[in-house]
């Protein structure tokens, strides 16, 4: 049997999903709408329009063309916003540079890009300096120079500066129809074996994400919210999975939007008071330490609200955010889902639950997207129980997702296996449909023969007041297999500090009442300094093993 493919009349348009379609809307209800880097500088979208268009038209003129890959090395800024439309509307694709990589890892997603042209802040020149020589693809490099940026001796040959560059540019620009299954974005995954993993996104992909992450985020009866009258301020890189694709959101809702440039935790703090921001996401050890920092002893929260992603949402640290009236609440996704796959929002009715259970909602993993087919399956890739006890590793299917890896054929076979993407994130569903990530597939913990979730401890340890980071890591042991050690770092306000007993027999009482099994209660507990983390803020458990092993290792020498 044939398809009724639909017939279109020869003017028909077929209205391809292309991200420059995404300015339509703002660009003809919120042209005088603000945008707002740092406090310090202001444009609407009606300039944010034309800077685009001069951006493409000044990259057109040193070489950028459809195909062509831009690199782009920058703060949280205006300048990235016009960098995520300017070089995938002209059918260019954006490199999105992770800063926080060694300078041979940035050396190498670079050269594995095969990015011709490099935008580049002021600040990052001395890395450039130092790998020029390795860098194989670049021909062109700009500067972006922020007026307050230091100075720096360096032989990088710039063929122009941004904002002259865009200045010599036109304020308008012919941007083309094309396929839309056309790639338009390209960055590097951060794991913490090998080498960093290019993920890439179409244009017809991105669209989708913003579309459903856009419904998503307006759906809820109150709370959990992202709608036209908030003010959006990013605290997640721009270079990481396109700051999980708000920014997108954003404009297409027409929203103030305020970029906050290099975090610093006293300058977001004041953003959030002077702009008004009402709608952020990050990790949650970055909340962690704007919670902390000296300014926001005094600054109302209330109207702040905040998803907290790459990593689970501690219930310690979402009771301290919902204390100072932040609603906070989780979201799913990773690098190769671009990112959205779930958010914990409340669902109608739960404001009747009492406060406890709330806080346990908004912690959990959440409910998945539209669109989103998520499940979680045994080794046979079949179904487990829906009961909230089962567990399996999630796999997903939505129109967002990563096709494979660059360059990386076996890589991207074994993500793809069995026609769903592996996520590698062990997880149960409850019968309310509530996805619960229990523990990444390296990191879950078999102690006495029984599962243990080193996401649930890391929880309630965070829920003990004199604690202000932990982590939950598996060692070997000879009797039970696997133990569970959690290193904690103290909360420095407390006037009597937390002990490794008092951690220990805090995590011993929810054994006692059944919460969790005896075999998951650390018998070693550390008081640490600081904790390892990966270059956008999730827990390094690679690396607390390795250190706990190395620091046992001299312990027993000595």
């Amino acid at each position: 049997m044939q398809d009724a493919v639909l017939e279109s009349m020869p003017a028909a348009y077929a209205y391809p999903l292309l991200i420059k379609h995404l300015l339509h809307t703002p660009l003809s209800q919120t042209p005088d709408q603000e945008i707002v880097y740092r406090g310090d500088e202001r444009m609407t979208y009606r300039t944010l329009g034309e800077r685009v268009a001069r951006l493409a038209g000044g990259l057109a003129k040193l070489g950028a063309q459809h195909g062509s890959t831009v690199a782009v090395m920058d703060w949280d800024s205006h300048r990235y916003l016009e960098a995520y439309f300017a070089i995938p509307m002209m059918g260019a694709v954006l490199q999105t540079v992770n800063v926080r990589l060694s300078p041979a890892e940035i050396a190498y997603t670079i050269n594995h890009a095969d990015a011709q042209i490099l935008l580049v802040h002021r600040d990052f020149l001395p890395v450039i300096e130092a790998i020029r020589g390795e860098l194989e693809s670049v021909h062109t490099f700009v500067l972006i120079d922020d007026m307050d940026a230091e100075a720096c001796a360096h032989t990088i040959p710039f063929a122009d500066e941004y904002e002259s560059m865009l200045a010599a540019s036109e304020p308008a620009y012919d941007f083309p129809d094309f396929d839309e299954n056309t790639r338009a974005t390209t960055f590097y995954t951060t794991g913490t074996t090998g080498l960093p993993k290019g993920v890439y996104f179409s244009h017809r992909q991105l669209v989708l994400h913003t579309i459903t992450g856009m419904a998503a985020l307006a759906s809820p009866v109150s709370g959990q919210r992202f709608h036209r009258g908030d003010v959006y301020m990013p605290i997640t890189p721009m270079f990481h999975v396109h700051a999980w694709g708000m920014p997108y959101i954003a404009t297409v809702l027409g929203v103030k939007q305020v970029y906050p440039g290099r975090y610093v935790p006293e300058r977001l703090v004041k953003l959030v008071r002077d702009e008004g921001v009402t709608f952020s996401h990050c990790v949650g050890t970055i909340l962690h330490m704007l919670l902390n920092c000296s300014e926001a002893k005094t600054v109302d929260l209330s109207r702040w609200k905040v998803i907290i992603g790459g990593g689970a949402l501690p219930q310690g640290l979402a009771r301290a955010a919902l204390d100072r009236g932040i609603d906070i609440f989780a979201g799913y996704g990773m690098s190769e889902t671009c990112p959205l796959l779930s958010l914990a929002q409340l669902q109608p009715g739960s404001e009747t639950l009492d406060p406890d259970e709330q806080l346990r909602l908004r912690c959990k993993t959440g409910l998945p997207l539209p669109l989103v087919d998520l499940r979680i399956v045994n080794e046979d890739m079949q179904n487990v129980a829906h009961d909230g006890r089962a567990s399996g590793e999630v796999v997903v299917r939505a129109p967002w997702l990563t096709q494979g890896y660059v360059k990386n054929p076996e890589a991207s076979a074994q993500l793809w296996e069995g026609g769903y993407l592996h996520t590698q994130d062990i997880a149960s569903i409850d019968a309310k449909s509530y996805l619960q990530i229990t523990d990444r597939i390296k990191d879950v913990i078999k102690s006495g023969g029984e599962w243990v979730s080193s996401l649930e401890i890391e929880s309630l340890i965070s829920q003990h007041p004199g604690v202000a980071e932990v982590a939950v890591i598996g060692i070997k042991d000879d009797k039970w297999g696997e133990r569970p050690v959690a290193l904690v770092v103290r909360k420095p306000e407390c006037a009597v500090p937390v002990s490794e007993d008092d951690i220990r027999q805090h995590v011993l009482a929810f054994s006692e009442t059944g919460r969790i099994s005896k075999y998951a209660v650390p018998q070693i507990v550390k008081i640490v300094d600081q904790l390892d983390k990966t270059s956008v803020g999730k827990l390094n458990k690679k690396r607390l093993r390795e250190q706990f092993a190395a620091r046992a290792q001299e312990e027993s020498a000595s």
